[in-house]
């Protein structure tokens, strides 16, 4: 069940806790934008701070991968964004997969388990999209990168949505008996992913490798991946150490891959 307040400043704020509280450097939310990583985007190019977070209630032109959209109907969801700027670029790989935990944390909190997380960025329930993390990095000269990670989070969706073509649910669904407060779980979020972001290049992806495989939703599944114009059969063998996806093949030699959109029957 949903409370439908709208998102507030200071009723986020209130949630936060102090640790969360001191890696912000400025807090928006707006009640309508074309996408918040754009938003954010942009900002970097002003040499906006680490900690600079933004949500809003609608999107009229949210980033899903690979180019896609993602729909963003107004109120009900997560639209949010945060920045945060890296010593190095180099030492981002796996930032997504770690994120990933992050928001599967925040739903366990909330008393919501059957959540799991599909390779490389999407968080699923019972074969179906429940959110999506989206990290977009622009590199420096001097070996620096600033990275904006985005994250959309399905709370109340309507039965059918033109424009999403794979299949979508959402928390009123999944834990139909958890009442949610979105000022509370937008709290919860910036709470769990801050410090993750902040102590990344410290910690790196092995910090989180076994918590993301045991919350794994594709291993030991047969799946097509698309990498590409390229559609690769097999079944996912898990992450590597690096992150990278494993895939036995039919002849059962096991092949890795840094990126690729996956498509399996649940």
């Amino acid at each position: 069940m949903l409370n439908d307040l709208s998102l507030n400043t200071s009723v986020v704020s209130s949630h936060l806790t102090a640790t969360a509280s001191a890696l912000i450097s400025e807090l928006e939310i707006f009640p309508c934008i074309d996408s918040t990583n754009s938003y954010l985007m942009a900002r970097v190019q002003n040499d906006a701070p680490s900690g600079c977070v933004c949500f809003s209630e609608e999107q009229t032109a949210g980033k899903g991968r690979r180019g896609r959209q993602w729909i963003s109907p107004q109120g009900q969801n997560i639209y949010g964004s945060f920045l945060w700027q890296f010593e190095s670029a180099a030492q981002l790989s796996g930032l997504s997969l770690a994120i990933g935990v992050g928001v599967i944390r925040v739903l366990q909190q909330q008393g919501i388990s059957n959540v799991g997380l599909k390779w490389p960025n999407d968080i699923y329930s019972d074969g179906k999209k429940l959110g999506g993390i989206l990290i977009e990095v622009t590199s420096h000269s001097d070996g620096s990168a600033s990275a904006v990670v985005g994250l959309g989070l399905n709370l109340d969706l309507p039965v059918e949505i033109e424009g999403i073509t794979q299949a979508y649910t959402d928390l009123k669904h999944v834990a139909p008996n958890v009442t949610l407060q979105r000022n509370h779980v937008a709290a919860q979020l910036l709470n769990e992913l801050l410090p993750i972001a902040a102590t990344f290049e410290q910690h790196g992806l092995n910090a989180y490798l076994d918590e993301w495989r045991s919350y794994d939703c594709l291993v030991g599944k047969q799946a097509t991946l698309f990498v590409g114009s390229q559609q690769l059969q097999g079944c996912v063998q898990g992450i590597d150490e690096n992150g990278l996806l494993r895939l036995q093949r039919e002849d059962g030699t096991i092949q890795t891959f840094a990126s690729g959109e996956v498509s399996f029957s649940a």
